[in-house]
């Protein structure tokens, strides 16, 4: 066993972890030792193929098919240098002040929420695309969505050189999004803070983490790790857990702390997700130019989001319900597809709730709620009427019997798409944004952390990962876990300072 010791231990490189580091970096020229432990690889520019069945299983953990206990939901999250920042769109927006409101938490307040996301928005470059990369995919839906009666935005992104490749979700090869792997953690390194990449960490003590470092396996992707293969012993003044919900709760519900507060992994939510598709008479630009660029938000009206995308055949492929012969020539139709990402907002209830098995390996156990459905089936309905709105002469719609819905119907979608044929376990459905588990509250009595991320009960144990939230955030969460990671931040300077 090798030990070692350090001022700071941050669990996790990405959103929150990433942040964490860059924030704590001016302690190492105090002469104090900060450590990221990743538990994924540090990628290279060459790892970055753009092959769908390449990427996947080096970016995703179990290939983004780890699934839900009861098998409903597969939830996609990444495991490398720069977590789930590596694979996300880039979508940048700041969380709406009702929710942060809701949440009711002591000492969080909107307006700090708001400065400091912008803080990062201008620290990643974000800002609106021009024109000339929106495809047709992007613009078919801006207009089918104008002429259906909604309101598109345009979705603010974190790009600096983006040349439309489409390949976000694979880890973008033109270095092009700006995730923590591009800006906060070289920022880190750069003034002295460790990044230890391959570093499982396998338990949790008091002030102490055990960590297994593993060496890159023979034609595996990524550098070698920073240490040598090994195990390791460290000591820390203070420990930041930042693995996302996937590696946070694990560690806490494993550990050896006692009187950890009740909550912790209660109030899991995401945003169950499928993707919808619609054939149009001529082929479409959708596998060039940026993904996702527009959005409609009936969060809070009919607790629903949509999202232009663009996924690949094996994706979408695995998201259209059936088989045979309709099946085979809607992946025929590719080059002819428009897409829309249908996002319902849920929120925190009893049965939804990260336990973990007996090797500490997350269980997610999610019921989807009537509402959750509802919500669903309306954002399915909204969408065809875009699909069509838009000029598409057919579309696949999970929620329908039979699947497949024609222009001609357009007059019947509310009779054509209903929720008795909502049947989860036959619907493809997914979610990425993953959160909740460690929420902020008043105490150990109703939540695990407090406003600035500390366990109740532990003044040097915080969390700074979408784990924090009290309930869903009905919105990309990357944005509001930086600025919630930099309040954790905030508060670590200050407890080493004093």
């Amino acid at each position: 066993m090798n030990r070692t010791r350090c001022a700071v231990a941050i669990v996790g490189s990405g959103a929150g972890g990433g942040t964490v580091a860059a924030a704590l970096a001016p302690l190492v020229s105090q002469g104090k030792r900060v450590l990221v432990l990743e538990r994924g690889p540090r990628f290279l520019e060459q790892d970055f193929s753009g092959r769908e069945l390449d990427m996947a299983p080096a970016l995703y953990a179990e290939e983004g098919g780890f699934l839900t206990a009861d098998g409903s939901m597969t939830l996609a999250f990444a495991r490398g240098y720069g977590g789930s920042t590596i694979v996300y769109t880039g979508t940048s927006l700041i969380a709406p002040r009702r929710v942060i409101d809701a949440w009711d938490v002591p000492g969080l307040d909107y307006s700090d929420v708001e400065r400091r996301s912008r803080k990062y928005m201008e620290d990643n470059g974000v800002h609106l695309l021009p024109p000339v990369l929106i495809n047709e995919n992007n613009n078919l839906f801006a207009a089918g969505a104008a002429a259906a009666g909604f309101e598109a935005g345009q979705f603010p992104l974190n790009l600096r050189g983006c040349r439309g490749s489409t390949l976000c979700n694979l880890g973008c090869p033109n270095a092009a999004k700006q995730g923590t792997n591009r800006v906060q953690l070289p920022r880190a390194e750069s003034l002295g803070v460790e990044v230890v990449t391959r570093a499982l960490v396998t338990r949790l003590e008091e002030r102490r983490l055990f960590v297994t470092v593993s060496a890159r396996p023979p034609g595996g992707k990524g550098a070698d790790p920073e240490w040598a293969p090994g195990q390791y012993e460290i000591e820390a003044d203070t420990i930041v857990l930042a693995g996302g919900v996937m590696g946070t709760l694990p560690l806490l519900l494993g550990s050896r702390l006692p009187g950890l507060p009740r909550q912790t992994g209660a109030g899991f939510t995401c945003h169950p997700a499928h993707i919808l598709v619609a054939e149009h008479p001529r082929a479409i630009t959708n596998d060039v130019g940026h993904p996702k660029s527009f959005f409609v938000d009936r969060a809070e009206a009919e607790g629903y989001v949509l999202e232009t995308c663009m996924y690949f055949p094996f994706i979408t492929a695995k998201n259209l319900t059936g088989f045979g012969a309709d099946h085979s020539a809607f992946m025929r139709a590719f080059p002819r597809l428009q897409m829309i990402l249908v996002l319902a907002c849920d929120s925190a209830i009893p049965e939804n709730h990260v336990t973990i098995d007996r090797h500490g390996e997350p269980v997610v156990h999610y019921r989807f709620t009537d509402e959750v459905i509802g919500s669903m089936v309306r954002a399915t309905r909204a969408a065809a009427r875009i699909f069509f709105a838009a000029g598409a002469i057919r579309m696949h719609a999970p929620a329908a019997s039979p699947p497949l819905v024609s222009s001609q119907e357009a007059d019947r979608i509310d009779q054509r798409i209903d929720a008795r044929h909502f049947r989860t376990g036959t619907v493809s459905i997914s979610a990425a944004h993953l959160m909740g588990g460690a929420g902020m509250g008043r105490d150990a009595s109703d939540s695990v952390t407090d406003g600035q991320g500390r366990v109740h009960g532990r003044s040097w144990l915080r969390v700074a990962d979408a784990s924090l939230f009290p309930d869903s955030l009905e919105i990309n969460p990357y944005l509001t876990i930086m600025a919630l990671a930099d309040r954790v931040a905030e508060g670590v300077l200050g407890d080493l300072t004093r």
